[in-house]
């Protein structure tokens, strides 16, 4: 055992909850959810997530460390018309789908020929708006938000996994000394709640299904990719089957989908955490532990949220979400032969498109997979 590894396990997990936490404060209120609710939320998922890779690193002896869906969570704060109990009901189905997808190996298989730069093209579609909402913010309140992009930008020349931390940390701080945040709340231990679903066909095509492959084609494919770069050989289906039996069991307390992590894992998978690969795993249980101190503390935590300035938390979210932004323009645009398709999956999505109730992410897949296979007809 080395010091490098709990180390690297909590830096792992303090940059994973810290920096995407308030996407999923946006998911929450997007869908309606109360304060009570979006604390369960955050309790569910983080418990799940510390179950998971706890599970699967001791049972595979590999660094296999999950975290939430931040294009998902993405997904869920874009759309509109949802209640909290259609984003349940739309939460366990997608749950069920990563189950059959682990169970079923063509179904990865399937999942994975959906051309990348297409759903890259909706996956920039979708945090797009965050990006420009972030911009948006400077007006409200230039004094507060100008220095903090400054520092954002500042600090991700040396670290950018901390960059978004920062601002998070120094925006609160900068907002406390200069009044701009309501009364503190009393820190208080989380408790779940459970949430009724509601199954409806618009969520489950608009919702669901989205929510689904997001994860899977910009989550779960990209957690494989990690620990292979790493010299690890993971079996995919057993890994993504148990993140999604967590997410069904997560899903009636509030929480979204959780998944196999790409830039947490990529912190806990390589040398430094210790050179010998065969001992890394032993980053999972310390991550585990971090996400149930997480867990132990979820309401305080959204509650604190719930009193800092809106314009810092958008600001946040935005640029929380600025690198999955460029990662997935960069996709999306480096294939000519496929950059219509993904252009044209981009728009739509970005548009907010709301047809026959199914939201604009469905709807910019399917754009982009037309223009594709209308593409390749007239090549053929």
């Amino acid at each position: 055992m080395r010091i490098s590894i709990p180390i690297s396990a909590f830096v792992a997990a303090i940059v994973g909850f810290g920096s995407t936490l308030a996407i999923i404060v946006a998911a929450a209120d997007a869908v309606g959810a109360t304060q009570i609710q979006t604390a369960s939320w955050v309790t569910a998922i983080c418990l799940a997530m510390a179950f998971e890779t706890a599970w699967l690193s001791w049972r595979t002896k590999m660094p296999v460390i999950s975290a939430w869906s931040t294009p998902g969570a993405a997904l869920i704060a874009a759309s509109s018309g949802f209640t909290i109990n259609e984003a349940v009901g739309a939460f366990l189905v997608a749950g069920v789908l990563l189950v059959l997808t682990g169970l079923i190996k063509p179904l990865t298989q399937l999942i994975s020929r959906i051309p990348a730069s297409v759903a890259s093209g909706m996956l920039a579609g979708i945090v797009v708006t965050f990006a420009i909402n972030a911009a948006k913010a400077v007006p409200s309140d230039p004094w507060l938000i100008l220095p903090l992009i400054g520092a954002f930008f500042l600090v991700r020349l040396y670290n950018p996994a901390l960059s978004v931390l920062v601002v998070l940390v120094g925006g609160g701080l900068a907002a406390f000394l200069t009044g701009r945040v309501g009364a503190l709340p009393v820190p208080e231990l989380s408790t779940l709640t459970l949430i009724a679903p509601e199954f409806t066909l618009t969520a489950t095509i608009g919702l669901a299904l989205p929510l689904y492959l997001v994860t899977m084609a910009s989550q779960n494919l990209s957690g494989l990719a990690v620990l292979r770069a790493a010299g690890y050989n993971p079996e995919p289906g057993p890994l993504i089957g148990v993140t999604g039996l967590f997410s069904v069991l997560s899903a009636p307390f509030g929480a979204s989908t959780t998944n196999l992590a790409a830039i947490s894992a990529a912190i806990c998978t390589g040398p430094d955490v210790h050179p010998d690969m065969k001992e890394r795993w032993k980053t999972g249980p310390f991550y585990a532990v971090a996400y149930v101190i997480f867990a132990a503390f979820g309401a305080s935590l959204v509650a604190v949220f719930a009193v800092l300035p809106p314009s810092l938390i958008v600001l946040v979210a935005g640029l929380g979400l600025v690198s999955s932004l460029a990662n997935a323009l960069a996709i999306a645009l480096k294939d000519e032969h496929h950059r219509m398709a993904a252009t044209i999956a981009f728009v739509v999505t970005a548009s907010g498109l709301t047809l026959l109730g199914v939201g604009s992410a469905f709807w910019g897949l399917v754009a982009g997979l037309v223009v594709l296979v209308l593409e390749s007809l007239k090549k053929g």
